[in-house]
C-alpha cells in the first residue's frame, strides 16, 4: 500500500470527485441492502402470511427494530391495499422496483464521478513523468534503455490505472455494501450470522495464500515489456544498418527470446489472477451451503425463523459474494499495480543531479568571456578532461581539435551543462554555470551537432523551435543565412512541408542546414558547433561551411572540428590530447611549430 499512497498524492486536484463518489457509494451500499429486505413483504404476500396491522407500530427500542420494521411494512401494505392480495403484491413489487432503481442510479453516479478522478490522476502522472524525463540529465539515459523509459510512461502508467485506480471504486462501495448487508443479516437472525462468520476467516486465508508471489511475477512482466520496447526502438533507429549487415535474423531472435519470456511470465501472472475469482466464488458458495443447512434447520425444526425471512437472508448472503469477489480480485490488482507503480516512482523520485539551485541567477546577456578554470571531468573512472584552462573572449571563434577521445565533444557537453564538472568551474562573465538557471544559460547558446536532430514536423516548426513566435520573414532570413532557402522553397508545401521522421525526407546536407537555420533564428550570442560538417560529402560540406561562417559573424563560437580544413580561419585553435591542451595558436603558427597540429593536418591531407 506504500506505493498506492504515493500515487494517490496526485488525487489532490480531484478531491471533490472523490467525495461525490463516496457519497453516492454510501447510498448505493445502503439501497443494495434495503432492496433485499424489501423482498420479505413480497414473499409474505405470496405465501399469504402478511399480518394485517391496523394501527401504526411504535419502536420501543433498538432490540425491537426487526419486529418494528416488519409490522410497519404490514401496516403500510394494509393501508394501501386493504384485503386485496393482488393489489398488495403490486404495491410491494413497485416498492422493490423503486429501491432497485435508486440503487443502480446511485451506482452509476458513483462511477460517473470516479471516472474524473481516475483519468485525472492518469493524466497528471503521465505529465509528471514526461516533465521528469525531460528534466533529468543526459547521463541518466546512458544507463537506461529508451524502450524501458517508454514502457514506464505508457504501459506501466496504464497498469496503475487498471489496477491501483480501479480499486478506488471498491474501497468505499464494496466494504460498505458488505457492512450494510451484514447489518441487515444481523437484524434478521443474529444467531445465523454469527455462525456464518466462523467460516469467513478460513476463506480469507485461502485467498491470500494464492496472491503472495503475484507482485514479484508482475514485476518481471513489466521489465520484460520494457525490454521488448527497447528492442523495437533500437531496431527502428538502426534499420539501415540491420539490413545492410543482414542482421534481421539476429534481431528477430532477440525479439523472439524476449516475447517468449513475456509469454511465460504473463501466463504465470494471469493464471494466478484468474484463480482468484473461482476460488472466492467456490468458497462463497460453500458458505451459502452451510447457511442452507443451518438456516434450514432453524426454519423447519426450530421454527425460530420465518421462511420469507430465510429466503431474504439467503439473498443477502449471496449478495455479499459479489463485493467479496471484487475485493479479492482488487487485492491481486494491487500486487500487479505495485510492480508498475514502483517502476514509475523510480523515475519520478530520481534525484536530478543537474538541477537549478534555489539561488540560481537569471543571466540574460553575455558581455566578456567564457573561462574554463582547472576543469576536470570523468564519465566513469578515468578523467577525460584533466585540469583544463581555456579563455574564450567575446566575439572570437575558438576551434578545438584533436584525435577521437581527446575530450573535444565533452567540452560541448560541459559548456551547455548537459553534465557538471567534477573539479574546477566554467564561468561566463565570471559567473559559474552552476550559479545560473539552466534555461537562462541555454538561452545564451545555439547548438549544432554532428547528428542533425530534426522532428517529424514541418520545416517551419523545426526551425522555430527556439523562437515559436517567429514570423515567416524571420524564418526565411534564417534559412537564407544557412544556405537552405533555395531547397526549402522548392519543397511541395514550402515551409509547411513535413520532413518525416528525423528529417529523413531530406539529404544529410539539407538536414544540417536546417539545424543551422534553427540556431540562427534563435540568434544567441554564443554558438557551439560540435563537428557540424564531419558527416557530409564535399559539396554539402562547402554549402554548410559557408552557412556556418555566415552564422558565426559577430558571435562567440566554440567550434569542435574533425575536418581541419573548416577551422583554418579561427581566431584561435586549441589542440587537445587525452583531455589536456598540448598546443594553442592560429593555423599558421601551429603549422610552424611542427607539432601535433601539423601531424593532424598532414594526415588529413592524404585522406
Amino acid at each position: 500500500m506504500e506505493y498506492l499512497k504515493k500515487i494517490l498524492r496526485f488525487a489532490g486536484p480531484y478531491k471533490k470527485y472523490a467525495y461525490l463518489n463516496i457519497f453516492f457509494n454510501v447510498l448505493y451500499a445502503l439501497f443494495s441492502a434495503i432492496s433485499f429486505i424489501a423482498l420479505i413483504p413480497m414473499l409474505d404476500v405470496l405465501f399469504d402470511t402478511t399480518k394485517k396491522v391496523s394501527e401504526e407500530p411504535v419502536l420501543d427500542g433498538i432490540g425491537d427494530l426487526k419486529d418494528y420494521m416488519r409490522e410497519w411494512l404490514g401496516y403500510y401494505v394494509s393501508q394501501q391495499t386493504g384485503d386485496d392480495p393482488s393489489k398488495a403484491l403490486l404495491v410491494v413489487i413497485v416498492l422493490i422496483l423503486i429501491l432497485f432503481f435508486f440503487k443502480n442510479l446511485f451506482g452509476y453516479l458513483a462511477n460517473y464521478f470516479i471516472t474524473f478522478l481516475r483519468n485525472g490522476i492518469l493524466k497528471d502522472i503521465r505529465n509528471a513523468m514526461y516533465a521528469k524525463i525531460t528534466a533529468l540529465p543526459i547521463s541518466f539515459y546512458s544507463e537506461k534503455k529508451k524502450g524501458d523509459v517508454i514502457a514506464r510512461i505508457t504501459s506501466d502508467v496504464l497498469e496503475v490505472q487498471n489496477s491501483f485506480l480501479s480499486i478506488l471504486e471498491l474501497i468505499i462501495r464494496e466494504p460498505l455494501t458488505i457492512i450494510f448487508t451484514i447489518g441487515m443479516m444481523l437484524l434478521i437472525s443474529p444467531e445465523l450470522t454469527v455462525f456464518v462468520f466462523i467460516f469467513i476467516p478460513v476463506s480469507g486465508f485461502l485467498i491470500s495464500r494464492i496472491g503472495k508471489s503475484l507482485k514479484k511475477r508482475s514485476d518481471r512482466v513489466q521489465k520484460e515489456q520494457g525490454n521488448i520496447l527497447s528492442i523495437v526502438e533500437e531496431t527502428l533507429g538502426g534499420l539501415r544498418v540491420i539490413k545492410a549487415f543482414n542482421a534481421e535474423g539476429q534481431f528477430y531472435q532477440w525479439f523472439d527470446d524476449s516475447t517468449r519470456r513475456f509469454f511465460k511470465f504473463s501466463n504465470s501472472v494471469t493464471h494466478r489472477q484468474n484463480l482468484a475469482s473461482p476460488t472466492s466464488e467456490f468458497l462463497g458458495i460453500a458458505v451459502i451451503g452451510v447457511i442452507l443447512w443451518f438456516g434450514g434447520r432453524m426454519v423447519l425444526l426450530d421454527e425460530s425463523l420465518d421462511g420469507s425471512e430465510f429466503i431474504a437472508y439467503m439473498g443477502l448472503a449471496y449478495g455479499i459474494l459479489t463485493p467479496a469477489k471484487a475485493i479479492s480480485k482488487a487485492s491481486y490488482s494491487v500486487k500487479r499495480g505495485n510492480a508498475a507503480a514502483e517502476r514509475i516512482l523510480e523515475v519520478l523520485e530520481t534525484t536530478n543531479e543537474i538541477a537549478d539551485s534555489p539561488t540560481a541567477l537569471e543571466k540574460d546577456d553575455f558581455t566578456h568571456s567564457i573561462t574554463f578554470e582547472n576543469v576536470s571531468f570523468k564519465y566513469d573512472q578515468e578523467y577525460v578532461i584533466d585540469e583544463l584552462n581555456i579563455t574564450i573572449p567575446k566575439g572570437k571563434t575558438v576551434a578545438l581539435v584533436g584525435q577521437s577521445g581527446s575530450g573535444k565533444s565533452t567540452i560541448a557537453n560541459l559548456v551547455t551543462r548537459f553534465y557538471d564538472v567534477n573539479k574546477g568551474g566554467i564561468r561566463i562573465d565570471g559567473t559559474d554555470l552552476r550559479d545560473m538557471t539552466q534555461a537562462s544559460l541555454r538561452s545564451l547558446m545555439g547548438l549544432v551537432t554532428q547528428d542533425s536532430i530534426l522532428f517529424n514536423d514541418s520545416v517551419r516548426n523545426n526551425i522555430a523551435m527556439g523562437k515559436p513566435e517567429a514570423s515567416k520573414e524571420e524564418i526565411k532570413e534564417a534559412l537564407q543565412i544557412a544556405n537552405a532557402w533555395e531547397f526549402v522553397k522548392e519543397l511541395p508545401q514550402g515551409l509547411d512541408t513535413n520532413i518525416g521522421d528525423s528529417g529523413n525526407k531530406l539529404s544529410g546536407g539539407q538536414k544540417q542546414r536546417l539545424s543551422i537555420a534553427r540556431a540562427v533564428l534563435k540568434n544567441p550570442p554564443i554558438m557551439v558547433l560540435d563537428e557540424a560538417t564531419s558527416a557530409l560529402d564535399t559539396e554539402s560540406e562547402r554549402l554548410v561551411q559557408d552557412a556556418l561562417e555566415n552564422m558565426m559573424k559577430n558571435r562567440t563560437s566554440i567550434v569542435i572540428a574533425h575536418r581541419l580544413s573548416t577551422i583554418q580561419n579561427a581566431d584561435e585553435i586549441i589542440v587537445m590530447h587525452k583531455g589536456k591542451v598540448v598546443e594553442q595558436g592560429k593555423h599558421l603558427e601551429l603549422i610552424a611549430q611542427n607539432g601535433t597540429y601539423k601531424k593532424l593536418v598532414t594526415m588529413q591531407s592524404f585522406d
